[in-house]
């Protein structure tokens, strides 16, 4: 605790840390802890967090029930530490993953722990995509972000971000993502269209990769319908289809999985951010089992045995998706959102609202007024962040387990905010 209430001169970031941090920027202070859906600083003022750590704290900051079960793992000397060794706390984290996600979803995916985080994850699926099928290309999409590794970089779609790599990104073929020509043109017509042009110089893709809500690419949404048809798509013509639910799974859209709704399943999934269900690093690939033709060691990561993420996992699920209890609190927090987005709309001209579950998006005509909008509310102790090609949505990820009322001071300061910006 001693170390926790010591204040920080916060030069010592400007002087020595590098540029490339990016979220302090927006948020000018400095944090000290955290409980629930708050965050304090070193003055003592409390933030609410709709941002939630990107969408890693799914279940607030310091769960006292995931807490409680790490402590007591720590305090009898389990390990922390132990690559792919089969340890206790991986083997229950399998097991309750097996028998409450999978099974019950009909889902029969080997699970890889490749390096802790989402890029490591996205690297994993497209380097198995290519091995299964001994082909280079991969298809992603218009706005997505698949991390900022080489390969995820590759199927990424923000300029910025891919002009950081250095190098020329190869082996990847962006397609229009749902409603991108805004319905004038037919979903997959050039898609389908490249893929049985023999002149259209589109080599044989191994993958698509898709999210099915653009969280860093402005809350776009994918239809059910559309996905379904991409699905069938990859079936059809012998296409493997990755699902990125890195950002989107673990409840983010309601189901635990965000490709639920839809209906369909991935040949491969990812999963990182709130797996862990504490802001533990830990990652997943899914795969069908057919797919699994990985040799001993040709993919691993030194970090990818993080056992006290293994144990707050298995706390996270056993205590959480038991039954569907979540799931329908989320719908109803986000129908909440929604209504209170839409009205916004109603009243102001230069706004629309889109968004699923409890990861919504306000947009804004004018770019600029969406960081306007974020900058007042933090003013006003709250936290959220911009997302989009240009930074012009305003992006929520609230906790799923947040109070009500909470909730609701957290739209009102953005209610307010958006007012004293554009109104």
């Amino acid at each position: 605790m001693q170390l926790l209430d010591q204040s920080v001169d916060d030069s010592i970031f400007t002087q020595h840390e590098s540029e490339v941090r990016s979220y302090c920027r927006s948020w000018p202070t400095v944090f000290t802890r955290a409980s629930g859906s708050y965050i304090t600083d070193t003055s003592g003022r409390e933030y609410l967090d709709f941002f939630a750590g990107a969408g890693s704290l799914n279940y607030g900051h310091n769960n006292p029930i995931m807490k409680s079960a790490l402590l007591d793992y720590i305090s009898n000397d389990g390990i922390t530490h132990g690559l792919d060794m089969a340890t206790v706390a991986k083997g229950k984290f399998i097991e309750a993953f097996t028998q409450k996600i999978l099974e019950p979803r009909g889902l029969d995916y080997k699970i890889q722990f490749p390096g802790p985080t989402g890029t490591n994850a996205v690297e994993a699926a497209l380097k198995l995509a290519r091995k299964v099928t001994g082909r280079e290309s991969i298809i992603s999409f218009t706005n997505a972000f698949h991390g900022m590794t080489l390969g995820s970089l590759s199927v990424t779609g923000n300029s910025m971000k891919r002009a950081g790599a250095g190098i020329p990104l190869v082996h990847a073929t962006p397609m229009p993502f749902d409603n991108y020509f805004g319905g004038v043109v037919e979903d997959f017509a050039w898609f389908e269209r490249v893929l049985d042009d023999s002149g259209s110089g589109l080599n044989r893709p191994a993958a698509v990769i898709v999210e099915t809500v653009q969280g860093e690419g402005g809350v776009n949404v994918a239809r059910a319908e559309w996905l379904r048809a991409l699905s069938e798509l990859c079936q059809r013509r012998d296409i493997l289809l990755i699902v990125d639910d890195v950002q989107m799974g673990c409840g983010r859209t309601g189901e635990f999985f965000s490709f639920e709704e839809a209906g369909i399943k991935p040949d491969i999934v990812t999963l990182s951010k709130s797996i862990s269900g504490y802001g533990l690093p830990l990652a997943l690939t899914l795969f069908r089992s057919d797919l699994d033709v990985w040799t001993p060691g040709e993919h691993n990561g030194t970090f990818r045995g993080n056992n006290p993420a293994f144990v707050t996992g298995a706390t996270t699920i056993d205590h959480f998706w038991s039954d569907d209890s979540l799931t329908k609190d989320v719908h109803a927090k986000g129908e909440r959102i929604h209504t209170v987005f839409s009205e916004l709309c109603e009243t102001y001209t230069g706004i629309s609202t889109r968004g699923r579950g409890m990861v919504q998006g306000l947009v804004f005509d004018e770019a600029t007024a969406a960081g306007k909008v974020c900058a007042r509310a933090f003013g006003e102790g709250l936290l959220a962040e911009t997302s989009g090609p240009s930074d012009e949505v305003v992006k929520l990820l609230p906790p799923l387990t947040i109070a009500n009322e909470d909730l609701d001071r957290g739209l009102a300061i953005l209610s307010d905010s958006v007012k004293e910006v554009i109104g």
